[in-house]
């Protein structure tokens, strides 16, 4: 495009010579001297107006010419305030997110994951994914992960959330069929062992009662008696030794969340399993796994989206799809995270954009901005010349006239 200018400047140079030599052959010739004059006249005057936004006409020391690299920290900092103001302000993201249903949106995504036109970006972003994954250091980054991990269950207290979690158990009554369980796997567990606690009980037998035959019956007694508890224990609720395996859960369960010394002892226990090195060796192993399987995710989303995980998804977008009160609650969230993030993040972001443009040179900057509307500034040179050759034939017909 400034080759186009600038050919479309040197034609009306050659016009305007060309017209000056003929023009009193004929009238016809004045109105083409007017025209090419003219629009040289423009088109000169316009092409210094270009030059000058981005460097010094001619290198000459003009005043107020190259003016984007001389203003490139004010023009930084005119970008950074921009942002700032239009963008990022907590009022601004709030009403725009306002407007857009964010959960309604996701729910179509994974309730049709494989069909639409978000196939080209899913497919473009899950590449992008995995070749990020496969260009970090697998020892380095699971290394990285297992001590942000670390260090945040060193500062995570165990027993009073595990105390909560007991408490909320209890009082819900979660614990009942894990304590069903336990009792009908101690049954099956005794079923199995019967001739071991048989054999224990004939050993320990005095010898007048194996003489008598006494030890095979008392065997026989204690089993029944084991089995008789067991499954009292299984059909009443209300059985003392459920009670009395309640009230312990009860006082265990308070002395997490109240008692000192049971705290310090489950923190030992914490740092002693943190500090095990088979604990590290496994967590390296799992996120290992972890970091292949979503590199296979990644690369075969279609294959990963079948089976249970692709039927959780679908269900998981049809109820976001279909549930108004659903999308309420999350797109709440999505506007209140984003306008935290705004609040606490925004002066950072506009702080980097207005950094990173005051580090470029001005050659760069220069560039860069030409590079983007160049083609618009070229085709302002093309339209003064043909603007002010239109001018000078109007002015000439204008004088003919008068």
């Amino acid at each position: 495009m400034r080759m186009v200018a600038t050919g479309l400047l040197l034609a009306m140079a050659a016009l305007f010579l060309v017209a000056r030599r003929y023009e009193g052959v004929h009238p016809a010739w004045g109105y083409a001297l007017a025209f090419a004059e003219a629009a040289m006249v423009g088109g000169l005057a316009d092409w210094f107006a270009v030059t000058a936004l981005f460097r010094r006409p001619l290198g000459l020391p003009i005043p107020h010419t190259a003016i984007i690299p001389e203003n490139k920290d004010r023009i930084a900092d005119t970008m950074a305030a921009f942002l700032r103001d239009n963008f990022l302000t907590p009022a601004v993201v709030a009403r725009r997110l306002r407007a857009m249903n964010l959960a309604l949106a996701a729910g179509n995504f994974l309730s049709a994951p494989t069909g639409g036109g978000q196939s080209r970006i899913r497919a473009g972003a899950a590449e992008l994914f995995a070749e990020v994954l496969e260009s970090l250091d697998p020892e380095r980054l699971g290394g990285q992960v297992k001590a942000g991990l670390r260090g945040q269950l060193d500062r995570l207290e165990i027993a009073p959330l595990l105390g909560q979690m007991l408490e909320a158990a209890i009082a819900d009554k979660r614990h009942l069929p894990l304590l069903e369980s336990i009792l009908r796997w101690a049954g099956a567990t005794l079923e199995a062992n019967e001739e071991l606690v048989r054999g224990m009980i004939h050993q320990r037998a005095h010898a007048l009662l194996r003489l008598t035959g006494l030890d095979e019956r008392l065997a026989n007694a204690v089993l029944d008696g084991l089995y008789k508890l067991i499954a009292e224990c299984i059909v009443d609720p209300d059985h003392p030794l459920r009670r009395k395996v309640e009230e312990g859960l009860e006082r265990f369960a308070h002395d997490l969340g109240h008692d000192p010394a049971m705290q310090a002892r489950v923190e030992r226990m914490k740092h002693e399993l943190l500090d095990n090195p088979a604990l590290a060796r496994w967590w390296e192993g799992v996120w290992e796994r972890i970091r292949r399987a979503l590199i296979d995710l990644a690369r075969d989303p279609d294959a990963a989206l079948a089976g249970q995980f692709g039927d959780a998804l679908s269900e998981l977008g049809q109820a976001l799809r279909d549930d108004p009160a659903l999308q309420l609650q999350i797109n709440r969230f999505a506007r209140r995270t984003a306008v935290g993030v705004a609040t606490r993040y925004g002066g950072q972001i506009v702080t980097l954009v207005s950094d990173t443009v005051k580090r470029w040179d001005a050659r760069t900057v220069t560039g860069r901005i030409e590079s983007a509307v160049g083609r618009d500034l070229q085709f302002i040179r093309v339209n003064g010349t043909l603007v002010g050759g239109l001018v000078g034939v109007t002015i000439h017909t204008v004088d003919g006239w008068l």
